[in-house]
């Protein structure tokens, strides 16, 4: 099974198991990590919003005009910001690290 690593607010870093097919939002929820989604990944918010490491930011899909839109909404916008519930998991994500900002 693929793993994801989240870094929390705090600066700790957790790995978690991340199945394939479930969103980051998904993931995080499944691991009690504090990742809101109050849209329940429905993009009609920015509550999920996370900062993909560089290193993989390019590996993802790129972002739809509707979640560029809900970006423009989110506190703490960085160059690889994406929505936790339009990003999903794949074998080819194993290892993805994304932050979650430091106010939310």
């Amino acid at each position: 099974m693929p793993k994801m690593t989240f870094i929390e607010r705090d600066g700790s870093r957790r790995e978690v198991d991340a199945p394939v097919g479930l969103s980051v939002l998904e993931i995080a929820h499944k691991h009690d990590i504090d990742l809101e989604g109050a849209c329940e990944g429905s993009l009609a918010c920015a509550t999920c919003h996370v900062i993909v490491d560089p290193e993989w930011a390019g590996k993802l899909s790129e972002p739809t005009d509707d979640e560029e839109d809900m970006l423009d909404l989110a506190f703490g916008l960085e160059q690889t910001s994406r929505l936790g519930c339009q990003i999903v998991m794949t074998e080819d994500l194993d290892g993805l690290t994304v932050q979650l900002p430091k106010a939310g």
